[in-house]
Parts: structure tokens; sequence; C-alpha cells
């Protein structure tokens, strides 16, 4: 039995998708997944089950638009083990994440695809927006008193931006942190 992180794209934003954890994770303990625990309204879901990360996203990614009524044009779904969250937080750039209140830190977590395509759609502002490659994931900070200035929500215009999650720092913090109470067996 492994751990997984299920991050759940385009749920609970802006009143549209609306999806109550409890009913999801109840779902989700429907279909046999064990010690299923959620986190805030917005799609996170720690799991666990015998089957691959892909069989989880196939099955979640089918289930959802019966459960919930949804634009499945914006769902997509993410799992991930816990061993690859773990590396993700491990591998983060020097500083990132250090300084919450100079800086808002993001973890965009990519969806189907590679990393060279998507950092490619990233236009940082100088001294205001930064970002560093990573394993499945773009690292991204920018400077709080200059938000207003970031050039991260361009991405949000670019079609791959649909194969993308973002995940604050916070977040992701308090998803390693609870997939790493979870012992698997």
């Amino acid at each position: 039995m492994n751990t997984y992180v299920v991050l759940i794209r385009g749920i609970n934003v802006g009143g549209i998708n609306k999806v109550p954890m409890a009913d999801l994770k109840q779902g989700l303990k429907d279909l046999g997944y064990i010690d299923v625990e959620t986190y805030i309204n917005s799609g996170n879901v720690i799991l666990m089950s015998v089957k691959s990360a892909n069989e989880i996203r196939l099955e979640i990614e089918s289930q959802l638009p019966k459960w919930f009524k949804l634009d499945s044009k914006l769902i997509k779904v993410l799992v991930i083990s816990k061993t690859t969250l773990n590396d993700i937080v491990k591998s983060k750039p020097a500083g990132f994440g250090d300084e919450p209140t100079k800086y808002h830190s993001d973890v965009i977590f990519l969806m189907d695809i590679d990393i060279d395509q998507a950092f490619a759609i990233f236009d940082p502002r100088a001294n205001v927006d930064y970002v560093w490659k990573g394993e499945g994931v773009v690292y991204s900070r920018r400077l709080s008193t200059e938000r207003t200035r970031s050039r991260l929500n361009k991405i949000m215009i670019s079609p791959l931006y649909k194969s993308m999650t973002i995940r604050n720092w916070n977040t992701t913090k308090k998803l390693f942190g609870m997939v790493n109470k979870k012992l698997d067996i």
C-alpha cells in the first residue's frame, strides 16, 4: 500500500466547479481508497492505495463528473507518490520559501507536459519574478511588494496552463507533512 498526493486542478475556484471536500472524501473512500484526508478546499487529497498513480488518476478523473456538476474542460488530476513530493520539497532552490513576508512562493506542478515546454511560457519580470526548473515542477517566487507587477498571471493565457496546477509553498509544505505521517505498508 502506497501513499499518494492527489492534486485536483480546477475545482472550487471563483465559484466554479464546487466540490465539497467531505463529499469528495466519501466518494474516494467508497472507491476503496484508504486513510483519505483532504486539505483546504482546493483539491488536495492524501490517500493510500495499492493502485498505481496513473490508475488512481484515471479513476478519479472519470468519477468526478459523475459525482459533481463540473465544467470538465478545467478539471485535471495529478497523482504523485510520497517519494516524488519529498523530492520536490527537498530539491527546492536555495532560499525558496524562506522569506514568506518578502516573497510569495508557489510550486507549479506539471501534468502531461515536460519542464522545458512549460518553462518556455514563463516571462519573469526582472527584480520581481524568479522561476526555477524542478523535476516535474516550476518553482515560482515573486516579490510581495511588487506582486501587481508580476508576470506570473501571463501563463494563464497559454493553452499549456491547462497542464499545470499551482500550490503555494505553505500548502506544499503542509501536504509534505501530512504525507510523511503515513507509513507505506
